[in-house]
């Protein structure tokens, strides 16, 4: 789902920091300000790793994949090199082979179809529900065929896909889950996290995440035991013991570093988490009083945006939402995205084109109008920056920028 997105480190859309950048800037992404108070630990932990030498799995990787297990609530977890390749080792340790189908959503980054492609298998698109941008769990049914292997729902934007009515098809049809945890690390479902629901759970620590590490990293969780060892042993070139291959894997491998830097931040993340949940009730309040805001939960934000030019992204009951990113759709995207740019707000288009209209994915017949929802919240959503760092005063300049913008268009 970032990333797996290629944001740039500091500030995403918004220009890079330059002498003379006025004070008032607000970037999409923070990281100068997130990593400050902990330079000093970071350094320190990755001192211990080039003391010890030790760079390749080994006892920071071992350590941390159980802090994470412990944090996810997940009987297993292993590190390995990128949420991308978290996908792929899933499809892998589920025998995915081509001509194989799998079902997922044509509204998330990249990564969740394109592991599916790189092992011959087909995506299969169902459309998103228009008001959280989820996979549309109703409509996933309709989609199976005698191919189907699997089903593959993004936890989007940090709130999670609802996860029992596609479990239940699953067991029906004899067909596994897989969670794109990417964006959702510690978001839960009635009391349940993300990862530990479906078959395997993949995550990213994009720097960019939530958690996020000095570079590409990510985990997988699993909960059977079977399954968990064939990941496991697929990570690291399906070598079990050494230079005897009984599967064929690949290096898929957490770096040592990177596993010490993610375990000096991971006992951080849940008061991240609560900032970010702050930082998004500020905004609600933000949005309200400037009326600029209506909410979501009419049909997809058509008609919401008749009667104002903002609808706020929708939080479910019982859902913990992390807020990896603050969606709104709004009216004129493509002018509202310009005026907080030239006005040094940093903001993102996640994401320009569905999955089902990529070039790549042309041989497969979808048309537009094919997934009008996922088509729609292409067209109209915005992410404005959202970091635990967010102060009181940047968040109303975003605001206040945009409802510069939209006086201008009533004027």
């Amino acid at each position: 789902m970032v990333d797996k997105d290629a944001v740039p480190a500091r500030t995403g859309s918004a220009p890079a920091p330059t002498p003379g950048l006025p004070a008032a800037a607000v970037p999409l992404l923070d990281l100068e300000a997130h990593l400050a108070p902990l330079t000093a630990e970071i350094h320190a932990a990755i001192d211990e790793v080039m003391a010890t030498q030790c760079f390749i799995m080994g006892p920071q990787v071992e350590t941390f994949e159980q802090e994470l297990a412990e944090y996810c609530r997940a009987r297993f977890a292993y590190g390995v090199s990128s949420g991308t390749d978290a996908l792929l080792a899933a499809l892998m340790a589920l025998d995915v082979k081509p001509g194989d189908e799998v079902i997922t959503t044509p509204y998330s980054f990249f990564a969740t179809a394109g592991a599916i492609a790189r092992l011959g298998a087909t995506p299969v698109f169902v459309d998103i529900d228009a008001d959280t941008y989820n996979l549309d769990a109703a409509l996933v049914e309709q989609a199976v065929s005698p191919r189907t292997r699997g089903i593959i729902p993004v936890h989007l934007f940090g709130q999670m896909a609802d996860m029992y009515p596609v479990l239940s098809l699953a067991k029906e049809r004899g067909l596994w889950a897989v969670e794109d945890a990417a964006q959702a690390i510690g978001a839960e479902q009635d009391g349940r996290r993300a990862g530990i629901l479906g078959d395997v759970g993949c995550f990213s620590f994009f720097p960019s995440k939530n958690l996020g590490c000095l570079g590409d990293g990510g985990a997988v969780t699993a909960q059977d035991p079977e399954l968990a060892a064939k990941l496991d042993i697929l990570r690291n070139h399906g070598a079990r013991p050494k230079y005897h291959h009984a599967i064929i894997g690949a290096n898929f491998r957490l770096d040592a570093l990177q596993a010490a830097v993610l375990r000096v931040k991971l006992p951080h993340l849940d008061s991240w988490t609560e900032a970010r949940q702050a930082n998004a009730t500020r905004y609600r309040r933000l949005f309200t009083e400037a009326g600029l805001a209506a909410s979501a939960g009419g049909g997809g934000g058509a008609v919401a945006l008749d009667a104002a030019p903002v609808v706020l992204p929708r939080e479910l009951p019982g859902r913990r939402h992390i807020y990896n990113q603050f969606v709104l759709r709004v009216r004129d995207r493509d002018g509202l995205l310009a005026h907080l740019r030239a006005g040094q707000v940093g903001c993102e288009v996640y994401y320009p084109v569905p999955l089902h209209l990529q070039e790549c994915f042309a041989h497969l017949g979808y048309r537009p109008g094919d997934l009008p929802h996922a088509e729609r919240a292409a067209e109209q959503t915005l992410a404005v920056p959202i970091y635990p760092e967010l102060t009181d005063r940047q968040a109303e300049r975003v605001v206040g920028l945009i409802a510069d913008f939209y006086k201008g268009a009533t004027t």
